[in-house]
């Protein structure tokens, strides 16, 4: 079955592998442009772009797909089917109508519940007890197409990094279902329990003591995956102490309860990542008398 594959994020990436694993030609690789990263700001190819040129599929990342010029492009392929995970960009309904049986997503969420852009985060922040994938046609709507086949994951105290990786997973092996079966008629999606997943505001990540602890943990799972001391590389230190000294240290990303042992690694010797030392003390300059 000839492919065209669309996605960006290192969730797309099990489902390109899989597509390609399972025998189907991908004929092209759809995502968005490189982006200017780190301190130099080079340019930075996404991580579905690194691994569809590792696979020698050829990749195209255009700023937009409205163009005719784009549209006339994407329909000289001849694809089947295009398979879309996590693209970030608008399809416009030409681009859905171009291959022979539309456009299948492949959304991290449980739909109706959690349409947009930030499915996964949204749910670890509302404290929902169970998550999923969706593989649903795709419309014009913004997650509105009816429901080939969905897959149910507890969240319990997953952090985002976690959770995504288990989602994509999850994803891909749906994904070679559906389209081992392509006659299989899509459900609708349910009229009620419709909730939106817009991307998370940086007003949202402040952290707040007023509100309840377990919204404070939430949003810590929701932060980055890990985050290790930039003297010492140890997998030990994916989840350093968090103190009330380390707090005014560091920022809101790395401020995980630390549960695992104390480094292993001989060469460090930083007193936040060795439970057998005590943090320094806050050093305060003593008021003169007026």
């Amino acid at each position: 079955m000839r492919i065209i594959f669309m996605g960006t994020p290192d969730f797309a990436v099990p489902s390109l592998n899989a597509l390609v694993t399972a025998g189907h030609d991908v004929v092209t690789a759809y995502t968005q442009p490189p982006r200017r990263a780190g301190r130099g700001k080079a340019l930075t190819p996404s991580p579905v772009q690194r691994r569809a040129e590792a696979l020698g599929i050829d990749v195209r990342y255009p700023v937009s797909l409205r163009s005719p010029e784009e549209q006339a492009a994407f329909a000289a392929l001849d694809a089947d089917i295009a398979v879309v995970a996590a693209y970030g960009l608008i399809i416009p309904q030409t681009i859905l109508d171009a291959p022979k049986h539309g456009c299948i997503n492949v959304h991290a969420s449980l739909l109706p519940r959690w349409r947009g852009a930030a499915p996964i985060h949204r749910a670890i922040l509302a404290g929902d007890s169970v998550t999923g994938v969706t593989i649903m046609q795709m419309e014009a709507g913004l997650d509105t197409g009816p429901m080939l086949a969905t897959a149910v994951t507890q969240i319990g105290v997953k952090n985002i990094g976690q959770l995504t990786d288990e989602l994509a997973r999850i994803g891909a092996t749906r994904l070679i279902d559906v389209l081992a079966d392509l006659s299989a008629l899509p459900k609708p999606q349910p009229g009620d329990g419709i909730l939106y997943a817009p991307k998370i505001d940086k007003s949202e990540s402040r952290l707040d003591f007023l509100t309840s602890a377990p919204q404070v943990v939430r949003l810590f799972r929701t932060r980055r995956r890990t985050h290790s001391h930039p003297r010492c590389r140890s997998a030990d230190h994916a989840r350093p102490i968090a103190t009330r000294h380390y707090y005014r240290r560091h920022p809101l990303h790395c401020l995980q309860p630390r549960r695992d042992p104390p480094c292993s690694r001989p060469a460090c010797r930083s007193w936040r990542h060795d439970a057998r030392r005590t943090p320094p003390r806050l050093r305060y300059p003593r008021r003169r008398p007026a």
